[in-house]
Parts: C-alpha cells; structure tokens; sequence
C-alpha cells in the first residue's frame, strides 16, 4: 500500500529525480531504510552516505555494518565517514544535536559536488514535522516555523513527509527489512523526544485524525505564506530602493501600512536579526541609531531604514601613501593619475589639481573629527563633519569616504565630492594633475 502511495507521490512531487541521482542519507533506523528500498524499487538511481558520530559506542557501528550491508544487497555505492563529534562540538562549543547537524549536511554536500550528484533525500516524515511545527509553536514562531518541514529545499528533497512514521514502520515489517533501533530516541531530556513520547500520543487520543489534519492545517498555512510574500513583494517596489550594495526603506510610507512591524520583519527576517521590538523602534528614533546582526547592520538615517552587509573583510590601513609619478592605485579603491591640458572641466570623478602646489607623497584616508577643508565654491574653511552633514551622508556613506590629502596633511579632495580651493587650478596654470576614479 505504501509503495503504491509512494510511487504517486514521487511522480507528482518529485518527477526531478527522474534520470537524476540521489544521496540517500542513510541512519539505519526504519525511517532511512524504507526510503533506500522505496527509491530503490522504483528505480532511482541513488547513493547511501552514513555518518557514524561515535556518539554510542559499539551501537554506532552497527549502525554503520547495518548500511554498509544494505548497500552491497542493493549494490548501490555506499559513503561512511566518522566524525569525532563530541570533541568538534566542544571546540567549537556547539551543542551536540546541531553539531552533528552541521557535520553531515556539510559533508553530503560535499559528496555531491566531488561526485556530481543531484540530490540529497533524508527520511523526514510526517510525524517529524508535526513535532517540529509543536517545537516552533512552544517557542514563539512566526508563520515560517508553523509551516514545518518543507518538502524541498535546494538540493534536499524529503519524499516520505506526507507519511506516517506509523505507515512507515508496517512497510518495513511486511517487506522484513531490518533496522536499527537508536536508544537515544527514548530519552526525554531532549525537548523532541518529550513530545515525541509525551505530547503527541495525548493529542492522537483526543484526535485520531491529528497527523491527517495537521497536514491539511500545513497545507492551508503554506497557501497564506504565498498570498503574504506576494503581497510583500508587491509593498516592496514602492518603499524599497536599491543602491549598490545598500537597501533603503522609506520609512513615512512604511508607517503609512496597516502592520508596518509585520512587514518589516517580513523583509528582515532573512538577515539575522533577532531584535524585533528594537528594530520597530528604529522607525521613530533619533537618526543615526543602528541595529546589528551576525551579517547585517541597519541605521536610522532621516528618513530611512538603510540595511547593508557587515564587512568581513580584513581591516583596512587607515592611510595610504601615494608616491610622485604614481598612474594608478587600486587599493583601498582605484584612483588614477595623470598630467593633462584640461582646463575648468568639472565632474564629481575627476579634479583637476594645480600640481605645483601639491607636496608627495599625497596621503589617502579616512575622515577625522577636526578635519576642515576649504571648499570650492565656497568663502572661507568649513569642517568636513558640518559637509557631510550639509551633504546629508548617512552614516554609511561617511564610513566608506576617503580623503586624499597633501603631505602636510590638508585635504585636496574629498574623493568624488568636493575639491579644496587652495589647490585648484586657474587661467594660468600650467602643470595640471588629472586625478580620476
């Protein structure tokens, strides 16, 4: 009966397997086994992978006997590797679920792109999802984590999700396939397995159905899920802009919505933050307050939200020393040099500097507090803060500005905005700097 159901499923969910290779992740337990012989009977071409964690002695390696044995029956090609799991979770102080987590999905990944594999199946199943959808529902989630386990994620495929674990272990036992048990599953100290063996079997006896209608409930879930990020895709192209590598929401029309915290966790949630409350405030605080995640930073700038990834490279040298006769620099950013004729060309790419005046090595850096300069265009000498301000660079912009300065220190230009006057050009220049980026 569950070939049959499986065999539909597959050609209606999962007709991408077709002529395509599978990594079985491959435990021992029931769940894994019936999925190799499911996919095997139906003639998908597949591959087992075993992690042994050697986290239960002597049981792990017959765990690890077990699937090398299915795969010399079936005569399917087979991975093992071993993982000293709890050394790798202490030092890199992970707990043991999610560092086991971490190591196998790495590694089949990594099979699958030594060995050009298409695939990775894991043998989720239904009551796998509803305990997590309990999970995340004791835990506070949003609609994401209610939506449960999904059927395909990249490469990862879970053909056995619609079924019950129930379903899965008749199969086995009418097929006489052998498993392996893991004792572990038993133990109630981890949350999974208490509502695994404490929750669920109390809401089957209220509901029989439960499993039935829990999927329908997912089913009903994931169509709100697509009405809601058609929408947020739709708000988006009118408060949302993109510049370079910056995001820029225009807060006055985000206040306008009818939940403006739910849409902005709506664009958010895939940034890391974690902050939900602050970041709402964000929107009526002062300008210049920033909210990080592990990736992202978003500032309060005026009259915009402004999100940028943070910046995992190495720390840049605060100064850079530029050398007579130098053409070219490319590093911290690509500035050019050269001698030319041009005369009262202007452009925010290019000054043109009166190269009599100038002292080498020229130094480029960033801004300081007490830097003033003394603008184009302009009586007098003014502070590059109060420019900037007067420009209304946000924070960001300000951050990413380089000066390019005499020897002495006083500033030529501010790159790509405003050229000091005291080393501009007149009608009767003759030795003229080009300086481009």
């Amino acid at each position: 009966m569950l070939l049959k159901r499986f065999k539909e499923h597959l050609s209606l969910k999962f007709s991408c397997v077709k002529n395509k290779s599978v990594l079985v992740a491959a435990s021992g337990g029931v769940d894994s086994v019936a999925l190799i012989h499911l996919l095997h009977s139906l003639g998908v071409n597949i591959v087992l992978a075993h992690c042994n964690f050697q986290l239960r002695g002597e049981a792990s390696d017959l765990d690890e006997s077990l699937v090398r044995k299915i795969g010399k029956e079936l005569n399917v090609k087979t991975y093992v590797k071993r993982f000293n799991t709890n050394e790798i979770a202490k030092h890199k102080k992970l707990s043991i679920q999610i560092a086991a987590r971490n190591l196998r999905y790495n590694w089949f990944f990594e099979i699958c792109e030594n060995h050009n594999i298409d695939f990775i199946a894991t043998a989720h199943h239904a009551d796998d999802n509803l305990e997590t959808f309990l999970i995340n529902l004791s835990r506070g989630s949003g609609l994401d984590g209610l939506l449960g386990i999904p059927e395909n994620n990249g490469k990862i495929i879970r053909p056995l999700l619609p079924f019950s674990k129930e379903a899965i272990i008749e199969y086995a036992k009418n097929a006489n396939f052998i498993w392996r048990e893991d004792e572990s599953n038993e133990k109630t100290k981890y949350t999974r397995n208490k509502i695994r063996h404490q929750v669920i079997p109390v809401l089957k006896s209220i509901n029989p159905s439960l499993l039935k209608n829990f999927t329908e409930t997912i089913n009903h879930l994931s169509g709100s899920r697509n009405i809601i990020d058609e929408k947020v895709v739709e708000i988006s192209t009118e408060i949302i802009r993109k510049e370079d590598n910056l995001v820029k929401i225009e807060i006055d029309k985000m206040l306008k919505l009818s939940d403006p915290k739910a849409f902005l966790y709506e664009i958010l949630k895939g940034y890391n933050f974690t902050e939900w409350n602050n970041i709402y405030n964000l929107l009526q605080a002062q300008s210049g307050k920033i909210i990080r995640s592990k990736s992202h930073i978003l500032l309060k700038d005026r009259g915009f939200l402004l999100l940028r990834e943070l910046e995992l490279k190495p720390e840049e040298k605060s100064i850079y020393y530029i050398e007579e006769n130098t053409t070219e620099i490319v590093n911290p950013i690509k500035i050019t040099f050269k001698n030319t004729d041009k005369k009262w060309t202007v452009s925010k790419n290019y000054v043109l500097v009166n190269k009599n005046l100038v002292t080498f090595p020229i130094i480029l850096r960033k801004w300081e507090e007490g830097d003033f300069f003394y603008p184009t265009g302009m009586i007098g000498k003014k502070k590059v803060s109060k420019f900037f301000k007067d420009e209304k660079l946000s924070k960001f912009r300000k951050e990413q500005t380089w000066l390019l300065c005499n020897a002495t220190n006083e500033i030529i230009w501010i790159v790509g905005m405003r050229l000091d006057r005291r080393f501009s050009i007149d009608s009767f220049t003759s030795d003229i700097l080009q300086i481009s980026i």
